[in-house]
């Protein structure tokens, strides 16, 4: 029988955990940084063996690029310390070229992987994803 334009839509298997797990990524980049990231970890930490290949993808991405936002965020202190400290007029350089770069890049993938995740579609961000299963 078809669907009635009343009836609501299905979620696909793991879709609210999917959707979690973007959600989490992107207020680890923009809310509460570790914090979420803890969350994440233990949503991840978590779920069982039947969880769906969908979630599982989700949070693999999302915890794969939270380590990379990490990472890059180490390099930028790191550039920065390098190159004269948080005293030297650089020091702001480095930080806008972070932020207009590396930061916003991340932030856009995690809401292209949110609006994914909605969808009830899998997701694998470039250059910082995992492949899924």
């Amino acid at each position: 029988m078809p669907a009635s334009a009343d009836s609501e839509p299905t979620e696909t298997p793991g879709q609210s955990l999917a959707v979690w797990a973007e959600t989490l990524y992107l207020a680890n980049l923009l809310l509460a940084p570790g914090l979420a990231f803890a969350a994440l970890l233990w949503l991840y930490f978590k779920r069982s063996a039947d969880t769906p290949a969908l979630a599982v993808c989700h949070l693999r991405q999302a915890i794969s690029a939270s380590l990379w936002a990490g990472a890059l965020l180490v390099i930028a202190n790191a550039a920065i310390i390098l190159f004269g400290g948080y005293a030297a007029p650089k020091t702001w350089l480095i930080v806008i070229l972070y932020f207009t770069t590396c930061h916003s890049t991340l932030v856009l993938l995690g809401v292209l992987g949110l609006a994914k995740a909605m969808a009830g579609q899998k997701y694998v961000y470039p250059l910082v994803g995992r492949p899924c299963e």
